[in-house]
């Protein structure tokens, strides 16, 4: 009998993403009779996970078989992939922290996850997590490839490689097929007849081509279409998921660089130093800066998980769509052979030439069963480099601060964050590094803290 594959979820209290990777994969064949580990710290969300897993199995009358642990460990005993997502410290109370301390200094945030202070922080409290994930997986289960769909993804990835250069791993984001179906949309071109190639670093990569196939196979650059539409206002179409989240930025950012970045509005609003400013209300009203977003959204999800917990709880059956979440695609490449592309986050090891070495880039990558192998770039545009790299000074000193141990990089860290440094003199960065981390306190590393009384010099 042909060994079926064991797939462990660190974090499986993430119900909905969970049920969206699971139900993808039983869904494939070769994976249909896996066996699915799931574990969580939380009980109560461990339970709600295996009923959804468990009526999906039931749903697709799948041979698979459902594990709970509270152990990781346990958990990856025999795992052939890991998929990691979690929130460590949660919307209550570190993410309400990020957003309420910095607004003290005037310095306000949309989403907070990836750079800026929040991002800064929010990796402080997540990478010795994942690292302790891969020194159990070092242990455990060496050659199992680790999904992780956690952020900050660019930190995590690069704190990772750093520490643990042997793990198979790959950070994973929708942002790349996520935007390409956004502009599908407002250009009224079905997506299958769309073809593109993207590269960047996670939430700051760029569409460098997006073409529409021709009658005759030959294709068509659509970039002067999209910066018509925008001129003319007919681009970005109304939302079809969030009315607080128009797009305005990224079409003002493509008129000004040539390309599209794959990360929505909300996001790059705050990757950057252009629109996000103390005293400038028009610059909010004028693009539809949604401050303050990502608290907005954790509070709704909440809300709406209390009703979909209890309509799992009691339905027979689950209802599943194909999400477009990468990872059945890379187990099914694995496990099989049968080749895809996909776009992963690695370390860049000269997929960029105009990006450095150990940084975590996003490119496409191949995937079969020799694993995730990213495809050669080259040199971006060099409007396009300079405007990663000041991300990639923020993630560098964010990393370099974990492996050192050594807080006054996390300082360093927020003094090159375009946005913060656009909006605070070095005294007020200071001091506001110094009240978060005092603020989170039971949530970083003993290095890292600092007493809610004293800050530090």
């Amino acid at each position: 009998m042909t060994r079926q594959p064991k797939i462990t979820f660190i974090g499986a209290g993430s119900t909905v993403f969970m049920k969206n990777v699971i139900g993808d994969v039983l869904q494939r064949p070769s994976l249909s009779g896996a066996t699915i580990a799931l574990m969580d710290v939380n009980p109560q969300r461990l339970e709600e996970s295996e009923i959804v897993a468990g009526k999906l199995v039931k749903t697709l009358g799948a041979a698979a078989t459902i594990e709970t642990h509270s152990s990781q460990r346990k958990a990856l005993e025999g795992a052939d992939f890991v998929v990691v997502a979690f929130q460590i410290g949660g919307y209550e109370p570190c993410t309400v922290t990020d957003f309420e301390v910095p607004k003290k200094y005037g310095l306000r945030q949309t989403i907070a996850d990836t750079l800026g202070v929040g991002g800064i922080m929010r990796g402080l409290r997540t990478v010795p997590h994942l690292w302790k994930i891969c020194e159990d997986m070092m242990a455990i289960c060496p050659d199992a490839i680790l999904l992780q769909y956690v952020n900050p993804m660019a930190i995590n990835t690069w704190a990772i490689a750093e520490k643990y250069p042997l793990i198979k791993q790959v950070g994973l984001c929708h942002s790349v097929q996520g935007t390409a179906f956004e502009l599908a949309r407002d250009l009224e071109i079905p997506l299958e007849e769309i073809r593109y190639r993207a590269a960047g670093i996670n939430h700051m990569a760029f569409y460098l081509k997006f073409e529409h196939r021709q009658a005759d196979g030959s294709y068509r650059d659509l970039y002067p279409d999209l910066v018509r539409g925008y001129r003319d206002g007919r681009f970005p179409k109304p939302s079809h998921w969030n009315p607080r989240c128009p797009n305005k930025v990224r079409y003002e950012m493509l008129t000004r660089l040539g390309y599209f970045v794959t990360e929505s509005s909300e996001h790059f609003a705050e990757y950057t130093p252009y629109f996000i400013k103390d005293g400038r209300p028009d610059l909010i009203e004028k693009f539809g800066i949604p401050l303050d977003e990502y608290p907005k959204r954790c509070i709704e999800q909440i809300e709406r998980w209390k009703g979909q917990a209890a309509a799992y709880r009691s339905a027979e059956n689950i209802e599943i769509e194909e999400s477009h979440e990468y990872a059945s695609s890379i187990m099914n490449s694995v496990w099989t052979g049968e080749p895809s592309v996909i776009y992963g986050n690695v370390r860049n090891n000269g997929c960029i030439t105009s990006l450095p070495e150990n940084c975590a880039a996003e490119v496409p990558c191949l995937v079969d069963a020799s694993g995730i192998q990213p495809t050669f770039i080259g040199a971006l545009p060099p409007q396009l480099t300079a405007l990663i790299r000041t991300n990639i000074n923020v993630q560098e000193l964010t990393v370099a601060a974990l492996m050192t141990e050594n807080r006054e990089h996390l300082h360093h860290a927020a003094m090159m964050d375009p946005h913060t440094a656009a909006e605070l003199d070095l005294d007020q960065i200071w001091s506001l590094v110094d009240d978060l981390l005092a603020a989170h306190r039971d949530w970083i590393p003993q290095w890292a803290r600092i007493s809610k009384n004293v800050q530090a010099a």
